[in-house]
């Protein structure tokens, strides 16, 4: 697989070195000069030196190939939802993926279509309303592409799914149960499977239908 990343940082250049043990091509394309004299010493011409968001310097970094995949992984917003459009709009690359700085800037990535995104923010909060719990339903996943995401919720005293099984709960459409954990053990939700209070269960649906499943599992 060839791979072209722009950005050289500390992301950039970590995927860099774990798809080059993977055995993958890379071309890795860094703008400022004293981090791409640092780079080139380690990587050699797998390295190049410029602005990503100029024509030239993808085409002499072989994106007319084109890549199997284009990571833009620059510390700038702005300049990561160009690089994506370039790469798929003007060379045809069918894959590529965005770092997204500031969660805030997810919208302008939708909206322009670029649908695999990464924020190491939205992770780590996700990740703190995992342990730190403060709401009845924790979005852990979104499926940018699918239009689905995934959510944990944690049944309640007196939830009105206490004691049914997965088969008799008026699900909305467009929502499935995944699985359900309990006293430390996971099991795949099936239509025989029956909820208990204290229950953390994983279901997948189609976003906008958090209130319709929170009806349905937690509200009395």
């Amino acid at each position: 697989m060839y791979v072209l990343i722009a950005g050289g940082g500390k992301v950039g250049s970590s995927v860099m070195r774990s798809l080059l043990r993977k055995g993958h091509e890379v071309t890795l394309i860094e703008q400022r000069r004293d981090r791409f004299d640092r780079l080139e010493e380690e990587f050699e011409h797998m390295v190049m030196n410029g602005d990503a968001t100029e024509l030239y310097v993808l085409e002499r970094a072989g994106i007319g190939r084109p890549p199997d995949l284009v990571l833009a992984l620059t510390g700038d917003d702005e300049d990561n939802m160009v690089i994506c459009q370039l790469a798929r709009d003007k060379y045809g690359v069918d894959k590529v993926v965005a770092r997204v700085n500031d969660p805030r800037n997810q919208p302008h990535f939708d909206l322009l279509g670029i649908q695999q995104t990464v924020c190491a923010v939205s992770n780590i909060l996700g990740l703190v309303e995992h342990e730190v719990p403060e709401h009845d339903l924790i979005h852990l996943l979104e499926l940018r592409k699918e239009n689905l995401e995934i959510v944990e919720v944690q049944i309640p005293k007196g939830a009105p799914s206490v004691g049914k099984k997965v088969e008799r709960l008026p699900l909305p459409e467009g929502a499935r149960l995944i699985s359900v954990m309990r006293n430390g053990q996971s099991e795949i939700a099936v239509g025989s499977t029956e909820l208990h209070e204290g229950d953390q269960v994983l279901a997948v649906l189609q976003p906008g239908k958090e209130d319709e499943l929170r009806r349905v599992l937690l509200q009395s």
